[in-house]
């Protein structure tokens, strides 16, 4: 298993919770943005907010070290599985 995916399964497993929830409401909202974009803004911006930070956890690392242009490609890589999972988490915020 790759870091990236270690990190991100990390992140789902320390926020099952929040995460549960964000699937219930992602479904909805894919179904029927209108109805769902409040709520799904709501818990939305706080699984965006726990992504952030992961994705700020595996990237720190090789920032600043010569394999800093690395960094961009492994955070898109993570982005990647999450977009995966939640294909429509770049709607998180859209009114």
């Amino acid at each position: 298993m790759s870091k990236y995916e270690e990190y991100y399964q990390k992140m789902i497993d320390q926020n099952l919770d929040l995460f549960g929830e964000f699937q219930e409401i992602h479904d909805n909202y894919a179904l029927n943005p209108t109805i769902n974009q409040m709520k799904y803004n709501e818990i939305g911006a706080k699984v965006v907010e726990v992504i952030r930070d992961w994705e700020k956890k595996l990237c720190k690392e090789s920032e600043g070290g010569q394999y800093g242009v690395y960094s961009v490609k492994l955070a898109d890589k993570f982005w990647g599985l999450v977009r995966k999972d939640y294909p429509k988490i770049d709607f998180v915020g859209v009114k």
